[in-house]
């Protein structure tokens, strides 16, 4: 038994694409979980100000047995162990993996910590576009396609840099 999880990763800090490989391989070496597959890595305009460096961000299907707050724990420490500061809301930073989709059912949790489906999935493009190239079906727990999101989406100079 186990769900099927997407991961968000991103990072503008000490090597971005070096830091997001880490943290693939890390997800890949969670106990009860297993790396499915995951996307190209992309670059995009942050977020939030603009005076930092751009984003690498990539997407990656898991599938565990560990419950969601398990999960989002070994997801810190992955962070942790790679040297993750927050220093500023949407700020800069070496590593940040969030939980995007915890399977497809109807499932939601509102936690001070943890927020499934992630409260801004569906409106960014480097959110989107990376889950969309490796599960084209997903759909939310309304039943919505996930694709239907993109016509919404701010763009933010999204450009594929690495086939997966």
């Amino acid at each position: 038994m186990g769900e099927q999880i997407l991961i968000g990763i991103g990072s503008n800090l000490d090597g971005p694409v070096q830091q997001v490989n880490k943290a693939l391989h890390a997800l890949d070496s969670v106990a009860q979980t297993a790396l499915l597959r995951h996307s190209s890595l992309y670059l995009s305009k942050p977020q939030g100000p603009q005076d930092q460096e751009d984003f690498c961000n990539a997407a990656a299907l898991l599938h565990t047995s560990l419950a969601p707050v398990d999960l989002l724990l070994a997801l810190q420490s992955i962070e942790n162990d790679c040297g993750r500061i927050k220093t500023r809301h949407w700020g800069e930073r070496v590593i940040d993996l969030d939980i995007l989709f915890y399977g497809q059912q109807q499932i939601s949790i509102d936690e001070p910590d943890l927020q499934v489906p992630h409260p801004f999935a569906c409106q960014r493009d480097f959110v989107l576009q990376p889950v969309l190239e490796i599960c084209p079906d997903w759909r939310l727990p309304d039943g919505k396609r996930l694709a239907s999101c993109l016509a919404g989406v701010t763009s933010h100079n999204l450009r594929r840099i690495t086939a997966a």
